[in-house]
């Protein structure tokens, strides 16, 4: 296995780990494994920076939520653009559209708007982005990424900018996975194909070297560990399953996941 490998998306500034956070970030980076801790609001992105800023192998990003969007009645775009001057942020994120827990349409609406905003913001200080994306329910698979999709060309014809990124946590089908990679931008699987199956054969489809590790930890634990607190150091059964699923050595899989993060966040 490679001697570093990149969980490319993990919280660990939440709640989750406050009676234990040095002791946990110290398991992951013992084990080679480096961590880009992403912000979800202004305090967790400020609480993020806190903790790259204190460890080598840590980067962080500055982004809001977009249930947290709708929320944020004092939400202003240039507090987070603050933030960019800090050191170690490497993107802008997570950002994007999340139609589960917002059903509402002018919420919705609302939602698009900071995404908007948020991808000027990458593209004014050209860092690549991280995009949460959640249908409504169950067979509505397909009308976020349309409308998550709609935004990101916009922005392309726009600027003709180097926009890039990754789709977070990608639960799309292929069709949709095809639009991303055509864009440019990198898909990122987790602990959910540990344990859910109809993600297979978009990860067979997609390119080795347009995927990126991550465990949303604490989030979306992987099995052995599935309704355990996630972290970190769980990343390598993701890594697991994607060598299972695409007939690739393990090492294989975290040499190109972690030089494509590298690449991705100019890590290099």
């Amino acid at each position: 296995m490679s001697n570093i490998v990149f969980d490319s998306h993990c919280h660990p500034q939440m709640e989750q780990y406050n009676s234990d956070r040095d002791e946990m970030i110290r398991r992951a980076l013992d084990a080679g494994i480096s961590m880009i801790c992403v912000g979800t609001d202004l305090e967790t992105s400020r609480k993020g920076i806190e903790l790259a800023q204190k460890y080598a192998g840590m980067w962080a990003t500055v982004g809001l939520h977009p249930n947290d969007a709708v929320n944020d009645l004092r939400f202003t775009i240039y507090e987070y653009e603050e933030l960019l001057k800090e050191n170690k942020i490497v993107a802008i994120g997570e950002i994007g559209l999340d139609y589960y827990r917002t059903p509402e349409p002018d919420k919705q609406e609302e939602q698009k708007k900071v995404f908007g905003n948020f991808l000027d913001l990458a593209i004014k200080h050209d860092k690549p982005v991280i995009i949460h994306s959640r249908d409504a329910a169950k067979g509505s698979t397909g009308k976020v990424h349309k409308d998550l999709l709609a935004i990101l060309n916009t922005k392309y014809l726009i600027h003709n900018t180097n926009l890039r990124g990754v789709a977070h946590s990608f639960t799309g089908g292929i069709e949709e996975a095809r639009k991303y990679l055509d864009l440019g931008f990198y898909l990122g699987f987790n602990g959910i194909l540990t344990f859910a199956r109809q993600y297979d054969e978009v990860v067979k489809y997609a390119p080795l070297d347009r995927i990126l590790l991550e465990t949303d930890a604490p989030f979306l634990a992987p099995e052995p560990y599935r309704g355990k607190r996630n972290e970190p150091f769980y990343v390598v059964e993701v890594a697991k399953k994607i060598a299972e699923l695409k007939n690739e050595t393990l090492e294989k899989i975290t040499d190109q996941t972690t030089e494509n993060c590298k690449k991705l966040f100019g890590l290099l």
